[in-house]
């Protein structure tokens, strides 16, 4: 469970990889990742998509399955607070005035 105030995992990596009886360790080989990179996924903090499919790959999974094992993308849209956002569009009309 995660600590208080910390990231809440969006993602069912972990119950996925234990239930092929498979260790983080064996995960990260056969992905060809770091086992603080599945830590920091399962984890729930973002990575890259190439990542997710290395990860789907190792675990024999499809491309398809993405959803069930990592959310999804509706959902990690949805948890990003409405201030960052804000944020985005901000800096995207800056870039859009300076261009005109």
């Amino acid at each position: 469970m995660p600590a208080e105030g910390g990231p809440v995992p969006n993602n069912k990596l972990q119950v996925v990889r234990e239930s092929l009886m498979m260790s983080k360790a064996e995960l990260a080989r056969k992905a060809g990742l770091s086992t603080l990179t599945i830590d920091r996924v399962e984890a729930g903090r973002p990575c890259r998509l190439d990542t997710k499919r290395k990860i789907l790959q190792a675990l024999q999974l499809r491309i398809d399955d993405h959803d069930r094992v990592f959310g999804s993308a509706a959902e990690e849209i949805s948890e990003v607070a409405p201030s960052e956002l804000s944020g985005h569009h901000e800096m995207a009309g800056k870039a859009e005035a300076r261009t005109s």
